[in-house]
């Protein structure tokens, strides 16, 4: 009997190593500011080859979407697993920690499970939530400006007491580690070395293509900028009247007119600059990923790429993010398993419905831990099923101040806005656009009768999310003057 109970022991012990053993690695390339604006994704401009690689070793999905169109609450949602209506955060200027004391976070739990958690860049837009939840941390950096005319221009602009923040674009011939995301890369490869013997979850913020547009040289002369075309300045017909921001956050840097459209010249030069990021952006995934094989670690690691929104160059007249556009809530999003994992698809593109919230509970169940509740589901059988249906909607959220909420749903096809009284519930307008084959929309159909099914069946999908009755969190704090 006590032979018995000691082979049982000696199986257990071995069971449970094994099973430890089995779980992956994970590291998450999270990109700012990055639309499917990609090779693999159909782009006829960018140049992306290490991303494109990497969708062929993997699970791409071509329905992704965020949560919110705004850097800060689209993270926290990534990294809680909760969306921006649970915790009532919907600026840029709230810290998930100065509301929520409580919720358990990615980096929290799997910290509580023996992994390494890093963060290196940009992850957690706001620092004051990143500093204590991570093993090893890398703090977001600074723009760096390389052109000495630039600089120039920002010493300039200090002594006359203006805002320094500089020109939107920069271009130096300089190495890839004079701006900050090449740095990025460094920390994560030295990082990688460092821990080559633990499990670990690394996220790899990678802050281009957010403005300004600074990169090495070398990316910009990758593009020919007469390839790029000036997209169409109008606006969709019956748009409700803030639906769109003209100028979102461009308009705070140097050399950017503050009233009236861009004109070619200056919309050109912007978007040659938003591709030659997202080739250096490009570039910095090459570098890791090449170290993840230097090191034997690609067998045990997960890798996801992602961005935590969408963007705007020119489209509508606009710029940047700030909406419930299709072009800004939808997201690249790739995720390929470990290669030890005899499963693994590879290759594959998904039309599943999935949105960020679900990247945290989908890592829970990839790593076999045991989480809080989510608002997110995890999609890790679509991961390994990719032809599997994923969710019937997928919704956002955009906020205009305090008294005016946009809620927003799509099911892949159509995308149905209702722009409401924040308190009230009040229908100040709806907006029902067609997205089959494209990311734009020109033209309003909603209480067009051609199409009133289809809106009708949008609006119980939306009000399943967002009923009338309940009413929204709003712990959003007022900025600090």
């Amino acid at each position: 009997m006590k032979k018995l109970f000691f082979l049982f022991l000696i199986s257990f012990s071995f069971s449970t190593t094994v099973a430890q053993e089995q779980k992956p690695n994970v590291l998450v390339f999270y990109v700012d500011d990055l639309r499917a604006e990609l090779g693999c994704y159909g782009s006829k401009t960018a140049i992306t080859p290490n991303i494109d690689k990497l969708a062929s070793d993997g699970v791409m999905f071509n329905r992704a979407y965020s949560q919110q169109a705004i850097c800060a609450p689209s993270r926290m949602s990534t990294l809680t697993g909760l969306r921006p209506e649970t915790m009532g955060i919907y600026s840029i200027f709230t810290p998930l920690r100065k509301i929520h004391k409580d919720v358990v976070s990615m980096p929290q739990l799997f910290n509580k499970n023996g992994y390494k958690t890093v963060s290196i860049g940009k992850v957690y837009h706001h620092s004051s939530d990143d500093k204590k939840e991570w093993s090893v941390y890398f703090g977001k950096e600074a723009n760096t400006y390389n052109d000495p005319k630039n600089i120039a221009i920002i010493e300039q602009l200090k002594k006359e007491g203006k805002n320094p923040k500089g020109p939107a674009f920069d271009m130096a011939d300089v190495a890839d580690e004079a701006y900050k995301d090449g740095r990025a890369s460094k920390y994560a490869i030295e990082t990688l070395h460092k821990l080559k013997d633990d499990k670990f979850l690394m996220f790899v913020g990678l802050s281009k293509p957010h403005l300004p547009f600074n990169a090495p040289k070398k990316y910009w002369d990758m593009y020919n900028r007469n390839d790029f075309e000036v997209p169409s300045r109008n606006k969709p017909e019956g748009v409700y009247r803030l639906s769109l921001t003209k100028w979102g956050e461009l308009k705070g840097y140097h050399g950017i007119p503050k009233d009236g459209d861009l004109d070619d010249e200056l919309t050109r030069t912007l978007i040659h600059g938003y591709h030659a990021s997202i080739s250096y952006v490009d570039a910095q995934v090459g570098k890791v990923m090449q170290t993840l094989e230097d090191l034997d670690l690609r067998k045990t690691t997960t890798i996801i790429f992602m961005s935590d929104h969408g963007y705007k160059i020119g489209e509508y007249g606009a710029w940047c993010k700030h909406s419930n556009m299709e072009i800004d809530t939808r997201v690249p999003l790739i995720v390929s398993r470990e290669t030890n994992y005899k499963k693994r698809k590879t290759g594959k593109t998904s039309k599943a419905l999935v949105e960020n919230v679900d990247i945290f509970p989908t890592l829970v169940d990839l790593c076999g831990l045991e989480g809080p509740e989510f608002d997110g589901k995890s999609i890790l059988s679509i991961i390994n099923k990719p032809n599997k249906k994923g969710d019937e909607y997928a919704t956002s959220v955009y906020a205009r101040g305090k008294k005016i909420m946009g809620v927003t749903a799509t099911d892949g096809k159509w995308r149905y806005t209702e722009w409401r009284n924040a308190k009230t519930h009040e229908i100040l307008q709806a907006e029902l656009y067609e997205h089959k084959n494209s990311l734009l929309s020109y033209l309003n159909l909603s209480g067009n009768k051609k199409y009133k099914k289809i809106e009708q069946k949008m609006k119980k999908l939306l009000e399943k999310q967002f009923p009338r009755d309940k009413p929204f969190l709003q712990n959003d704090q007022p900025r600090k003057k």
